[in-house]
């Protein structure tokens, strides 16, 4: 298996697991939170139409833009990894860009103003979602790995 192929296998894992964990809580958490552990981690339904941490409210249009260059952008460095560990965390991150710029795109009213579904609060972090955790944990291992070989 070629490093594209695998960096596209991991990225479409973790695109499966945002959308299905979304259809979820759009499903579960509609009647209201749930507390998993009391004062740390609750699921809780929102919709956020900024980027992350709600920064750029309403600004849906040019961030599904900026996404869709950030996701060419990661689709043509994939092509010139040169280690399974690079392209494991290029496809961690392409699957998180891939998964909220759906939500931009399938959840509009207008053109790619869609609002991201996020769902996990955790303790004084801001609410996120699967792909908001893949692109920080992908990016996290690839400044690892540049600190490690640098």
């Amino acid at each position: 298996m070629t490093h594209r192929s695998q960096a596209l296998s991991v990225a479409a894992a973790v695109v499966i697991a945002d959308q299905l964990s979304k259809a979820w809580a759009l499903n579960a958490l509609a009647d209201g939170p749930i507390d998993v552990i009391d004062g740390f981690l609750r699921f809780v339904l929102h919709f956020n139409p900024g980027a992350a941490f709600s920064l750029f409210q309403n600004s849906g249009v040019a961030l599904a833009l900026i996404g869709f260059v950030i996701v060419g952008a990661l689709i043509v460095m994939i092509g010139t990894v040169e280690r399974r560990y690079e392209a494991v965390a290029m496809g961690i991150v392409l699957g998180g860009a891939l998964g909220n710029l759906i939500d931009r795109v399938a959840r509009s009213d207008g053109a790619f103003d869609g609002k991201v579904v996020d769902f996990i609060d955790l303790w004084r972090i801001p609410t996120f979602n699967v792909a908001d955790a893949a692109i920080n944990v992908g990016i996290g291992l690839i400044l690892l790995y540049a600190l490690k070989n640098d």
